[in-house]
């Protein structure tokens, strides 16, 4: 009589009190069909099933009082299903589930350089929409799983997803995170300003760099206020201003308010206990002379990328692009930081850590396009955060002059590249390479020469931007005339 179950959606799951249970079978028109012990299945109208027959679903709360035994990974479900005629049949799920006990909270700290919260189970050839990165040994509060994807609880109605491997479960008998703030400073050096919170543990956290006016706001989940006093000492360059709000009573957010229109990254980890947020300043001189440069060659090595119609491939275009593009950096007199050289297998995680380690002043990240249809062609560029749109502005308005068609400006792309907040960062994607008139152009040496010579204008422009008289007066005139 059962033909079919399937658990929605079709993953392993933990699931705890008010959460859902989604249940789908396919059996016999006219049975009964139970689960957990004789919960009722619906068995659904025709027009509800695109036409189907014998189709029962059931959405089920799951209640404190449900149990499925000890299992730490779960079990599968068993279905029961019986005729009017008295014939029975069972079936067990192939995913399955586990209740926790809100009792026994289930904790979990972060691991490795690149852990990463996503906003949900999203998912895409990009992944799932990111939240943004933490430090290590950051405490979670696990709370669900969905397949691969823990769900940790941030604060009173906020959520998020932790990937399983950038996080490792800890013995049961733990505490739920929570700290009060202490008393908290603001200080410089000599390349960057800094804000230190202490905290009784490294609680998860959330940043956002707003613009009009400039400024960096970072939400402590878990954290309640007990701060006293801010001392702000001598050495300040970047941060003006620093206060704090409460908006809920698990949610401590700081603003730290910021002296240029334009950010040049910020780093947030621990020390310890205590959160540190890292300010960058921009550099001394607003020209490419001087100015450390990272230049992506997008794919490598077994990562071909796209491939066009004649059988070029993405991953050697982009080669050659950033190789003529460092030749002209370096005749601009700036330091140029290549995450590849040579036709080499690099995964994202790798140049990411890199360039977080060797902190360049920008990054330009090289890609071609492609399409299902070949109509598709022009030039984009793309950024994630809005504070690095200038940037990413200005490298597609001179890409505009290679004559290429405008296929946009796109931002909040959730690209690997474009998640690192320690400086501004965009990607560029040339053209189509499944457009053969794009096709043609991106073969040719002397339109790939241009290319690279677009990007050094886009950039320069980005500079002259960044130096304007008049942005919030902090540029002297002899400064503004470099």
């Amino acid at each position: 009589m059962l033909e079919k179950v399937e658990i929605l959606p079709a993953q392993d799951q933990w699931l705890q009190p008010g959460d859902r249970l989604q249940v789908r079978v396919k059996a016999q028109p006219g049975a009964q069909v139970t689960v957990l012990g004789g919960k009722l299945l619906v068995e659904l109208l025709p027009a509800q099933a695109q036409g189907q027959r014998g189709v029962y679903q059931i959405s089920y709360v799951v209640q404190p009082t449900d149990t499925l035994g000890s299992a730490a990974g779960g079990r599968a479900l068993k279905i029961l299903a019986s005729a009017p005629d008295g014939r029975r049949d069972s079936l067990l799920t192939a995913q399955t589930v586990r209740f926790l006990n809100p009792n026994q909270p289930l904790l979990a700290r972060t691991r490795g350089p690149l852990a990463y919260l996503n906003y949900g189970l999203g998912e895409d050839r990009l992944g799932g929409a990111k939240m943004g990165y933490l430090d290590s040994l950051v405490l979670l509060h696990v709370t669900g799983r969905v397949g691969e994807q823990y769900r940790v609880r941030l604060a009173e109605n906020q959520t998020a997803w932790a990937p399983l491997e950038t996080v490792r479960l800890l013995p049961a008998g733990g505490w739920v995170p929570q700290s009060l703030t202490g008393s908290w400073s603001v200080s410089g050096d000599a390349q960057f300003d800094y804000v230190r919170v202490p905290l009784q543990e490294r609680l998860p956290y959330r940043s956002q760099l707003l613009l009009e006016p400039t400024r960096l706001v970072v939400d402590v989940f878990g954290a309640t206020s007990n701060t006293n006093w801010i001392t702000q000492r001598a050495g300040l360059r970047e941060i003006t201003n620093v206060s704090y709000e409460q908006p809920q009573t698990d949610v401590f957010r700081l603003v730290i308010n910021l002296q240029h229109a334009q950010n040049w990254g910020y780093v947030i980890g621990y020390q310890g206990n205590t959160l540190v947020i890292k300010v960058r300043r921009p550099p001394a001189k607003l020209a490419l002379r001087g100015l450390t440069v990272a230049v992506d060659a997008g794919h490598g090595g077994d990562n071909h990328g796209a491939v066009g119609a004649s059988g070029v491939k993405e991953k050697d275009l982009t080669l050659l692009m950033a190789q003529k593009l460092r030749t002209a950096l370096e005749a601009e007199g700036a330091t140029v930081l290549m995450t590849r050289d040579a036709d080499v297998s690099l995964g994202n995680d790798v140049r990411i850590l890199r360039l977080r380690q060797a902190l360049p002043h920008l990054l330009v990240s090289l890609h071609v396009n492609s399409a299902g249809s070949a109509e598709a062609k022009g030039t984009a560029t793309f950024y994630r955060y809005v504070a690095f749109r200038p940037l990413s502005t200005a490298l597609y308005n001179e890409m505009l002059k290679t004559g290429l068609n405008g296929w946009g400006n796109v931002g909040a792309f959730n690209f690997g590249l474009n998640g690192p907040t320690e400086f501004p960062n965009a990607l560029v994607e040339t053209a189509f390479v499944s457009n053969p008139d794009d096709e043609k152009r991106l073969v040719n040496p002397a339109f790939q020469q241009q290319i690279a010579e677009r990007i050094i204008e886009g950039l320069k422009q980005f500079l002259k931007s960044t130096r304007r008289p008049g942005l919030r007066g902090w540029l002297s005139k002899e400064a503004a005339e470099q």
